[in-house]
């Protein structure tokens, strides 16, 4: 291949990987939210659950019962967590990782966005 179809091929590269890691900011922005409220639902309903005194009377399994605010948002947490939401959340920096440490071998990197960095060629002597 000549510089000219290389050069392309560089450009055509930089431009997908700048595509799919702007394709995937909304949704993660998304996660991060749903991630927030569920993170902040469950620390609310934990505080409920250990200030009541009647927690401490009753069996575990009766607390809960008596607590469903925390119980469910407990339970939808786990699930969350279970299904990938902590993958979701930063999509963006494994994808770009990833590339960073490809594009290492060919004296590359590439920044959050995607946009490739060309790094100088190491002189041998």
């Amino acid at each position: 291949m000549n510089s000219l179809e290389q050069a392309e091929d560089l450009k055509a590269f930089e431009r997908r990987l700048t595509e799919y890691v702007s394709c995937l900011q909304p949704a993660t922005g998304r996660w991060r939210m749903i991630l927030i409220v569920i993170s902040v639902c469950t620390a609310t309903g934990a505080w409920n659950w250990l200030i009541d005194p009647d927690t401490q009377k009753v069996s575990f399994f009766s607390s809960l019962w008596n607590h469903p605010f925390f119980t469910i948002s407990c339970i939808t947490l786990i699930a969350l967590f279970f299904a990938g939401i902590h993958k979701r959340v930063v999509a963006p920096s494994i994808i770009t990782a990833r590339c960073r440490t490809v594009l290492a071998e060919y004296n590359m990197s590439c920044d959050d966005t995607g946009k490739l960095i060309l790094k100088p060629r190491p002189h041998i002597q």
